[in-house]
């Protein structure tokens, strides 16, 4: 090399300018979403018991309003049916997409749940809740956004009981390995597809050693495929202490069927209330969307008779639906206009310290979309 060409390098690499603060504010894109190509989507649609059928109009308003590319197949299912009628399975077959309003199930009495009917006969081995707080909604915690992801299948839940003798019933709880590594693999891919740094595996493996052990060791072994997110463990009922004094502290949570269900209204209380908290349930062929939290107000008669059921935990699962059926931009205008009428605080049902009846708040969102 000669002299002259020594001393330009030697200048462009002594003043060449800085650029290590445009590197330190890019960031690397390791997933990106495939867009849909834009033709409308059938979608199953079950309005359900009591408030169902308000909140399911709400979206339907909602939908029609934005034009969004769906329509909607309505069967009228209530929980006091014996079974899922088996034209509803075979329209959410062929959809693969189901919107629902809350089913009524019958306490004792030996009738089964017809969400664990649907959940078993569609595979939905997984639950997803999302409790966040919604800015302008007061709650006592801040910061809080937290993903419960919750086993569908087995467990306690599963209810998997019988009377052996007069007086004394047997209810049995299933764990397998599949399963079990199923909904860790669902959860930590999850996490990574959506920037979430850690994953907490709430467990009983203290006391059940053998069923909560195998739930513990499946989610150990997932977790050392996915190096770059956060690990952790937690007994189920230091979890619930730790969710109502510091529940920021928790990002994704993956959980036995039971726990999930506690641990999952649990943080949509301290987010805000079940009626603004989003969820489905999924498997690998079809998703069911609903009220994320338990819709323990679905068989309240003055809240139909008043016509003042919340409708935004819907809209934001119908938001989830948009994005899965891979219509983000619509999603996207949906939650904005969601976020606008609670921050702006003039249309709220009683449940968010309001008075507001259900249409008022989809009108309101209407009103938002921009």
């Amino acid at each position: 090399m000669s002299r002259r060409s020594f001393s330009i390098l030697k200048r462009l690499i002594t003043h060449r300018p800085n650029t290590s603060h445009l590197l330190s504010s890019q960031r690397s894109v390791t997933y990106m979403p495939r867009p849909g190509d834009g033709a409308p989507r059938p979608v199953t649609l079950i309005p359900g018991d009591g408030i169902g059928p308000l909140v399911t109009g709400a979206v339907e308003q909602v939908m029609e309003a934005m034009h969004a590319p769906v329509h909607f197949e309505k069967y009228e299912v209530h929980g006091d049916m014996k079974q899922v009628p088996q034209e509803v399975l075979d329209s959410i077959r062929k959809n693969k997409v189901c919107l629902k309003g809350g089913l009524m199930t019958p306490v004792g009495g030996g009738v089964s749940s017809l969400n664990m009917q649907l959940r078993k006969e569609l595979d939905l081995y997984a639950s997803l809740v999302n409790c966040f707080n919604l800015p302008g909604l007061p709650t006592r915690h801040e910061n809080v956004d937290i993903v419960v992801i919750r086993e569908n299948t087995e467990g306690e839940y599963s209810g998997l009981e019988h009377e052996v003798v007069p007086g004394v019933v047997e209810s049995l709880k299933v764990i397998t390995k599949f399963c079990s590594e199923r909904i860790a693999k669902y959860a930590f891919e999850y996490a990574y597809l959506n920037g979430r740094k850690k994953v907490t595996a709430v467990h009983k493996a203290n006391i059940m050693k053998l069923a909560d052990g195998l739930f513990l060791e499946s989610c150990r072994e997932v977790a050392t495929k996915y190096p770059g997110i956060k690990y952790n463990e937690i007994i189920v009922d230091n979890c619930c202490m730790q969710l109502v004094s510091k529940p920021e502290q928790f990002d994704v949570m993956v959980t036995p069927n039971l726990y999930g269900n506690l641990v999952a209204n649990t943080a949509a209380g301290i987010a805000g209330g079940t009626g603004v908290m989003p969820g489905g349930n999924a498997g690998a062929g079809y998703a069911v969307f609903e009220q994320g939290a338990s819709a323990g107000n679905v068989g309240n008669t003055n809240l139909v008779e008043r016509k003042r059921a919340n409708p935004i935990a819907l809209l934001l699962s119908s938001a989830m639906m948009l994005r899965h059926l891979q219509f983000p931009s619509f999603a996207d205008r949906l939650e904005t206009a969601v976020k606008h009428v609670i921050a702006d605080g003039k249309y709220r049902t009683k449940d968010l310290g309001g008075d507001s009846t259900t249409q008022q708040v989809v009108d309101a969102v209407i009103a938002a979309l921009d």
